[in-house]
């Protein structure tokens, strides 16, 4: 059954601060997008179910590198998550799910919680973006000079139109711009997870813009995007 929810509000003073955990080795979700999710193994379809008749939040958080030794326990994880709402979810023939997660926030894991169901838990901080008051008279140069890198990739990206449609140049902030591309290029998952734990908007945008020149020189030999929105991750 196909269900959905019009409610995309997210208020931080309302968040209990308990996150369910769903770590993948080759996921970074970001805020201010959407990414699709294929769900099969019995904890993660447990943990759906708990998210759907309650609040919908997942804590999306990359493996670190290592969990191959324990990956049906609980190997360590990258200590900056991102927090999604579930859109949407689709039950499939054996008891699998495709769902629409919705990135809301960055969140810093304090604590996990001990085990008491199959899927882990943490207790999370929201880590909001920060705009240096001292940088502040540099930031517009350096957004333009953000787009205008992006710009010249767009020929390499797939749905390329699309994307900068809903980018919105002229009124997305700066943290927002540097999110939704760093998501739609085709960076290998620690260097995603580097731009999701930087907090300061302009060293961000600054790491990503030396990701977007060298990406640039490199457009002979590689493919450097992999489409927006990509398929579905599967767990």
């Amino acid at each position: 059954m196909s269900q959905s929810s019009d409610d995309l509000a997210f208020l931080p003073e309302e968040f209990s601060g308990t996150a369910r955990l769903f770590p993948l080795p080759n996921l970074v979700l970001f805020p201010h997008v959407i990414q699709p999710l294929h769900v099969f193994e019995r904890r993660y379809v447990e943990l759906l179910r708990d998210a759907i008749e309650g609040d919908r939040l997942i804590a999306m958080a990359l493996l670190e590198p290592g969990w191959e030794d324990d990956y049906e326990g609980r190997p360590p994880l990258a200590p900056v998550a991102c927090l999604g709402r579930v859109l949407n979810w689709q039950l499939q023939p054996g008891n699998r799910y495709n769902v629409l997660l919705l990135g809301l926030r960055r969140v810093r894991v304090a604590r996990e919680l001990p085990p008491k169901r199959r899927f882990r838990e943490a207790q999370v901080e929201i880590v909001e973006d920060e705009y240096p008051c001292a940088t502040a008279s540099r930031r517009p140069a350096l957004q333009r000079d953000v787009i205008a890198a992006f710009e010249k990739m767009l020929p390499h990206v797939k749905d390329s139109q699309e994307l900068f449609h809903h980018l919105s140049v002229d009124t997305i902030s700066l943290g927002a711009l540097t999110d939704v591309i760093s998501y739609a290029l085709d960076l290998d998952v620690y260097t995603k997870q580097l731009l999701l734990a930087e907090e300061n908007v302009d060293c961000r945008a600054k790491i990503l813009l030396a990701h977007l020149k060298c990406a640039a020189r490199e457009t002979c030999q590689t493919s450097v995007a992999a489409g927006f929105p990509p398929g579905f991750s599967a767990n």
